[in-house]
């Protein structure tokens, strides 16, 4: 039984300008956004054009609350745990800031963690003297869960970091299971839902972390330049904040002394783009209006025939994983990669090239120097699916 009516769909798709001009399979890299978050992002630019910046945000002030409200409710949390910021890598630096590291100090990872995030991890083994740890892979591509328990217990880390949806594969880390064993040692725990908010179903209660940074551009189908990180009570309570803060996240109360806020608000800086603020809410309180389960289900579903499509054409597949989501990469051997890309963008297709650059480990087991990048949404069609597929195969074949 299909998750939506036709005339459901097609409102959707209505809601959604792009999909007139274009079939909109890049949603891994930004979403199309929906008419509502557009007018909210404009409306906003009008008003400060008009009455001046400050000012704006000023008469604002309720539907900027609002907004905290509604991204706190897609994730399972209050507003006080909700920070705005200008994008996930600046949420998730935030994050590792505020964890006090030291000589010697051990982060487990994954071997498909994003490659911002291994970077960072990397940076401050150089300059901290941190040491990194892969907890091993299953069979199937996630995380095994008795050698990340064996890990934690052998190293005694000082965070556990994971990406709950790798940029370069269909994959989904268990990240409840994960948390449960975090909470087992009593070790902090970090989750980057970057590409999993907005197509995933993300309950921070659930998976028992301490951070979890986001993104508004991408399967939310709200603006660039924009994101947030959730910060658990037991973080606030632990007063951990950022190395660098400024005066939205504290108070200085005498020339050598300041305090952090109580809430999350403290890893926020002063100075927001507040269309992109409100352009979030938007996208989040209509995901919420659109149903979340509902999304999740029918990504998944036409993110799976695509597999199955693209695989029926002898292409190679090189999703991995217990649990798949709306990602999708597949090998394209006789093209170089920014030509198949400009070849598809030139039948209307928009997609996007994974490199090995962006995942060295998992491509490197796969033995693939890069892979086109499908992530079909909920408001996306079968025929798309099918028009994606075959096109594919065209341009493929000799």
């Amino acid at each position: 039984m299909p998750i939506w009516s036709a005339e459901r769909l097609a409102a959707l798709r209505n809601d959604t300008p792009g999909c007139e001009r274009r079939v909109h399979f890049n949603n891994a890299g930004a979403g199309l956004m929906p008419r509502l978050v557009i007018d909210a992002i404009k409306d906003h630019i009008d008003l400060e054009s008009d009455i001046g910046g400050y000012e704006a945000g000023d008469a604002r002030a309720a539907a900027i609350e609002d907004s905290y409200r509604a991204v706190a409710e897609l994730v399972g949390t209050r507003p006080a745990n909700i920070a705005f910021v200008e994008n996930a890598t600046v949420a998730y630096a935030q994050a590792l800031s505020a964890i006090p590291f030291e000589f010697g100090d051990v982060l487990v990872t994954t071997t498909n963690d994003y490659i911002s995030n291994q970077i960072m991890f990397l940076s401050m083994a150089r300059r901290f003297g941190i040491e990194i740890v892969r907890a091993p892979d299953t069979e199937a591509g996630e995380v095994d869960l008795d050698g990340l328990r064996a890990t934690i217990d052998r190293y005694g880390p000082r965070l556990v970091a994971v990406t709950h949806v790798p940029t370069n594969s269909g994959l989904v880390q268990p990240v409840e299971q994960i948390g449960a064993v975090c909470r087992e040692f009593e070790t902090l725990y970090l989750v980057d839902a970057c590409q999993s908010l907005g197509q995933c179903t993300i309950d921070v209660a659930s998976m028992g972390c301490d951070f979890l940074s986001a993104t508004s551009r991408k399967f939310l189908r709200g603006p660039r330049g924009a994101g947030f990180l959730y910060a658990s009570d037991r973080a606030l309570q632990m007063q951990l904040a950022p190395l660098f803060l400024d005066m939205q996240g504290a108070v200085w109360e005498e020339a050598d002394r300041y305090e952090v806020v109580p809430t999350a608000r403290r890893f926020e800086n002063w100075e927001f783009a507040y269309a992109l603020v409100l352009g979030t809410g938007t996208a989040a309180q209509y995901a919420i209006d659109v149903g979340v389960d509902a999304v999740a289900k029918r990504t998944a579903i036409l993110a799976a025939s695509l597999r199955e499509a693209v695989a029926a054409h002898g292409f190679r597949v090189l999703d991995r994983g217990s649990t798949q989501c709306g990602i999708v990469t597949v090998e394209v051997p006789t093209w170089e990669a920014a030509d198949f890309h400009r070849a598809l963008e030139r039948r209307g297709i928009n997609s996007a090239v994974s490199t090995r650059g962006y995942a060295v480990i998992d491509y490197d087991r796969k033995g693939v120097e890069w892979a086109i990048r499908l992530s079909p949404h909920y408001y996306n069609t079968e025929d798309e699916v099918e028009l994606v597929a075959s096109t594919l195969a065209e341009l493929a074949s000799p």
